[in-house]
């Protein structure tokens, strides 16, 4: 406490030139001592007609702060959380993924156990549907039905979308992720399986199952209308990662690739807009096209010190959005390239930063 005393004597006997030469010097050295930053990110609701591309963060696990940042591509201006600034709320814990239907958008909250549902016009919150265990992805079936899938649940969930509200389940053992309709048949990845589970859309049950890779956590369409499923493995039980395309009228599958590393453990399988180009994460980031016979050898981004841990492409000129996760503590950064791999801009988004959804 003395001292304290001692350096406010100082302060107090100290000329006003004097005083003012310390507070320069001070500024100064406090300055110095920032690092560089990205650009920093606008507040409130932004989002123009020419187009842009919404990011989810999932924020940090039981701290509720999951954001939903967009970025303008006429301006290139970033909004930092479209939500909060239009509910005075914060979204919820642990943004998982997001889809857009009938002029609704829906967020999956996994920590919340909820999906709240916006009007995209002022990203106000018109619906919450709750009762979930720990939701993944949700894919609308029809204008009135959705499925919801789920990491402890053991069954997808069924959700009337007029009600907003959980009308059924789908048991179904393990971790399940993304899922996409095809022929009136829902493809189900479940990541504590060899199998891609198969669900007749119109009676709510398991219709099939194809034995694929273990591991199952991606899933797309090519513009042949054959289905890419990306599998992580398991190297705690010599299980290789793999890659494998399907037919989903005949089920069967045509195509597989084995990665070449045990240790390799793929996720973020994404398709470019004309659905011929297939891209996921690796540490780096791959560049495949849907007619090549093996596996990219070359990363198209390398890691270097990057922590990828999400990728968007936009369905229109191609530019490939990569989310850096850094420490997944502070606010990550996206980057983003053009189609021949080369550095566009970077900017701040928010904690966890780990898929996009283009409007």
């Amino acid at each position: 406490m003395g001292k304290v005393f001692q350096y406010k004597n100082l302060w107090c006997n100290m000329t006003k030139k004097s005083k003012f030469l310390w507070l320069i010097i001070f500024s100064v050295l406090i300055f110095a001592c920032k690092k560089d930053k990205p650009e920093q990110l606008s507040q409130g609701v932004s989002i123009s007609n020419g187009g842009g591309v919404y990011i989810i963060n999932e924020g940090n696990f039981q701290f509720g702060n999951a954001k939903v940042s967009y970025y303008d591509f006429a301006s290139g201006n970033v909004t930092e959380d479209l939500f909060q600034p239009a509910n005075q709320a914060a979204l919820g814990d642990v943004c998982q993924s997001v889809n857009a239907f009938n002029n609704k958008i829906y967020f999956v909250l996994n920590n919340s156990q909820k999906i709240v549902v916006v009007n995209p016009s002022n990203f106000v919150q018109t619906a919450t549907i709750n009762g979930f265990n720990s939701p993944r992805y949700f894919l609308p079936i029809s204008n009135n039905k959705a499925y919801v899938t789920d990491l402890y649940a053991d069954a997808i969930s069924i959700v009337d979308l007029n009600s907003n509200s959980i009308t059924g389940n789908i048991p179904l053992k393990g971790w399940t992720e993304q899922l996409l309709q095809v022929y009136g048949e829902v493809f189900v990845c479940n990541k504590k399986s060899n199998k891609l589970f198969v669900i007749d859309a119109a009676s709510d049950k398991i219709s099939d199952s194809i034995s694929i890779g273990y591991g199952a956590n991606s899933i797309q369409e090519d513009k042949n209308g054959k289905l890419w499923i990306l599998c992580n493995g398991d190297s705690t039980k010599n299980i290789y990662a793999s890659l494998s395309r399907i037919n989903p009228v005949s089920h069967q599958v045509e195509q597989s690739f084995s990665f070449a590393d045990k240790h390799d453990f793929p996720l973020r399988l994404k398709l470019n807009g004309s659905n011929d180009i297939l891209y996921f994460i690796n540490g780096s980031i791959y560049k495949m096209n849907i007619t090549d016979s093996n596996l990219p050898s070359t990363a198209f981004i390398a890691k270097a010190t990057h922590n990828f841990y999400g990728i968007g492409v936009n369905p229109v000129n191609g530019d490939l959005y990569a989310a850096d996760a850094i420490d997944y503590v502070q606010r990550g950064i996206i980057y983003r390239y053009d189609v021949n791999g080369n550095l566009i801009t970077s900017f701040l988004a928010g904690i966890i930063p780990s898929d996009f959804y283009f409007n």
